[in-house]
């Protein structure tokens, strides 16, 4: 888990800077990639899923 924690922080810190300095290619979308596989296996992803699920259903409503 620890080790889990750290790789989105740091997959989650290089595609910050990516995005920010507009540096997007093939590099940045395997860090996104990532990113998103690591952020998926920490407790963060129930929530998130939640959040998801929530903000289709507003939508679906309006």
């Amino acid at each position: 888990m620890a080790i889990t924690v750290s790789l989105v922080a740091l997959f989650g810190l290089v595609l910050f800077f990516l995005l920010r300095s507009k540096t997007l290619g093939w590099g940045s979308a395997f860090i996104a990639i990532m990113f998103g596989f690591f952020l998926a296996s920490t407790g963060a992803s129930g929530p998130i899923n939640q959040l998801t699920h929530a903000a289709i259903d507003a939508i679906g409503n309006l």
